[in-house]
């Protein structure tokens, strides 16, 4: 099962749990409906001594108030619970008291943990996420949250980073990427609003019984006729009612997580080619006597993102987020006997993390489109390694630069200056007047250190830096923005490298800073993107070439990849750089489906004279980027 097809699926999963609570809202309507109408008629018939009248239960107005009051109730709490975690996974690290960490770091365990999130970001070719710690929390866990990749942060617990050695913290990073990759988080997301809207139905009911029991106790609950009865039991049966509803929405809950967390072990295993390290750390939790748990109050509500169970034993295992520990572990060391000590895996001390394993080639991936589709989110380990390998090369100055957020400004800057010399002055004279003259001397250095780098080197760079850039205060983004657009508009065009560069950084940073909105699901048939998949092929089949006939052929060979051929190529005037951000910001809400032939379609086109050079190849990832589709870095030639 490739990207799109894991994609695909838990966008079908979404679907299935939007019909279960649909289910659940009906089924809650006609139980509170039916208590509601025995209640009223308890109280008209039974207290008054007259005879109960069943065929009285029917009242199409009462079905209407309940059923109106209980849908506001539970959309409510549903709609509220989603809206408050719509800045994606920073809500839900925030929620349990997570802690970002610099990435200029200095302390060995945090350092570490960076440099294994940041190897698997740049080998998946996903923007590198924020990492938070909880501080408090001394168990072994961690959790993915996020609605895209864009937006997706690492969480782990203090446990974990002072319990794993690398090796075993890589495997449990590498489960988590694959929530990422195979599209978890924004069902997980979901999952947590479908809960607390049902659990909405219980808590009303709770403090209607608990205010109207306090205030109006005694006698006066006992006369007959006395509303306040009414209210008493209604009340409690909203919570019973309730409750069931929230005991069937975990259990919905719980049959999804499981079964992705076999797949994230299995994904973590073929990203690392290490399965003794991911074995080491579900061993380490069953050492431990707090295992994996967790303290935080609002550990139930997300207990289905964590990598092993957060919560206590679940009721006869029925509602448990996930699989059993010793489940998991025979199944990556089928010789491991649960009644025998649990092996020991030794921590590296500062100064002493082992390299990679593999040997640090960094080839890349061939050009040819079905190699680039089945490789999209993709990680192997192959590319890890080469991945460390990059990191561990950079010079000094850079990486200060691109880990320190004030600086990592001017490593966005440095890209974007011109080669022209004159074209270059004129920006740099523009910058002056946008930002402060620390910035401009840093940004004249790096440009110098980075000006013989290859394209794809200055695109990993721009990711490294992205990532500080997510730690700037709220106040400083704008300033930021506004400079990197004049840089790249300086020359009065847009470059299709300062488009890459731009594209990469502002997808990545605008959500962060609440000017990005997360696309629905709008587009299911490609067929109704026909004006959109025309100007994207035509901007790439343009690129490079001002013969018409090249880029005919470079259309036509983007044509044959999708569905709806009923295209024609655009002139160039028609398939500006303007014209193609547009048309990717609707095809940002296409179905996991349509964007595998978008990706092919553009694979196909960029390479249709069979060289793939630099330029082409960071702008096809770009573009993937942008549709949230992460392309690893690939081979030009």
């Amino acid at each position: 099962m490739n990207f799109f097809q894991h994609q695909e699926r838990a966008r079908r999963q979404t679907r299935r749990l939007i019909a279960f609570y649909g289910i659940a809202v009906i089924l809650i309507i006609l139980s509170l409906y039916g208590v509601t109408a025995l209640i009223l008629n308890y109280e008209k018939t039974v207290i008054p001594n007259e005879p109960f009248n069943w065929t009285g239960l029917w009242d199409p107005n009462l079905f209407g108030i309940v059923a109106l009051v209980t849908m506001a109730l539970i959309l409510s709490g549903s709609v509220y619970k989603i809206m408050s975690l719509s800045t994606g996974g920073e809500a839900v690290a925030q929620m349990l008291g997570g802690r970002p960490i610099a990435p200029n770091t200095t302390l060995f365990q945090e350092k570490r943990l960076l440099n294994v999130v940041e190897e698997m970001a740049i080998a998946s070719g996903t923007p590198i996420p924020r990492v938070f710690v909880l501080d408090q929390e001394q168990g072994i866990n961690a959790f993915a949250a996020g609605f895209t990749p864009a937006d997706a942060i690492i969480g782990v617990t203090r446990g974990t980073l002072e319990k794993l050695n690398r090796e075993e913290l890589q495997g449990v990073i590498g489960h988590e990427f694959s929530h990422i990759l195979n599209g978890d988080m924004r069902l997980n997301i979901r999952l947590i609003g479908v809960l607390n809207g049902i659990l909405v139905i219980s808590l009303t009911g709770y403090w209607m019984f608990r205010i109207v029991a306090r205030s109006h106790g005694g006698s006066s609950r006992n006369k007959k006729g006395n509303p306040l009865i009414v209210v008493l039991l209604l009340g409690l049966a909203m919570m019973v009612i309730g409750y069931i509803g929230v005991f069937f929405a975990r259990l919905i809950k719980s049959a999804v997580s499981r079964q992705r967390e076999f797949l994230a072990d299995a994904s973590s295993v073929q990203f690392t080619r290490n399965p003794p390290a991911l074995a080491g750390a579900l061993k380490k939790i069953l050492e431990l006597s707090t295992g994996s748990r967790l303290q935080s109050e609002s550990a139930e509500s997300v207990s289905h993102l964590f990598f092993a169970n957060g919560l206590g034993s679940s009721f006869f295992g029925l509602l448990a987020t996930h699989p059993p520990l010793e489940k998991r572990i025979r199944l990556l060391d089928p010789q491991f006997d649960v009644e025998g000590k649990p092996s020991s895996y030794p921590l590296e001390q500062e100064g002493e993390v082992a390299a990679p394993a593999l040997a640090p080639l960094f080839t890349g991936l061939a050009s040819d489109p079905g190699g680039i589709v089945a490789h999209t989110g993709a990680l192997s380990a192959v590319a890890l390694a080469g991945s460390a390998h990059w990191l561990e090369g950079l010079s000094s100055g850079i990486e200060d630069a691109a880990r320190t957020p004030s600086k990592a400004q001017a490593v966005i800057f440095s890209l974007l200056l011109d080669q022209r010399t004159e074209l270059r002055k004129q920006q740099v004279a523009d910058l002056a007047s946008r930002v402060p003259a620390e910035l401009i001397l840093e940004t004249e250095s790096l440009y110098t250190l980075l000006a013989d780098t290859s394209r794809g080197t200055r695109a990993t760079l721009a990711n490294l830096a992205t990532a500080s850039l997510k730690h700037l205060a709220p106040d400083q983004y704008p300033a930021f923005r506004e400079a990197v657009m004049a840089l790249a508009a300086a020359d009065s065009e847009i470059s299709l490298f300062e488009y890459m560069i731009l594209r990469l950084t502002l997808h990545s940073l605008d959500p962060q800073f609440g000017l990005g909105r997360i696309p629905g699901n709008r587009l299911t048939s490609i067929a109704h993107a026909t004006q959109e998949t025309a100007t994207v092929l035509s901007a790439l089949s343009w690129f490079g070439t001002n013969n018409p006939a090249l880029a005919e052929k470079a259309f036509l060979a983007g044509c044959r990849e999708v569905e709806n051929q009923e295209i024609h190529l655009l002139p160039v005037k028609d398939a500006s750089l303007k014209d193609l951000d547009t048309a990717l910001d609707r095809l940002t809400g296409a179905t996991p489906l349509i964007k595998q032939q978008l990706i092919a379609a553009c694979t196909a086109a960029v390479s249709a004279d069979g060289i793939l050079t630099d330029d082409e190849g960071e702008a096809l990832r770009a573009v993937a980027a942008t549709l949230d589709c992460p392309i690893p870095p690939l081979r030009a030639g």
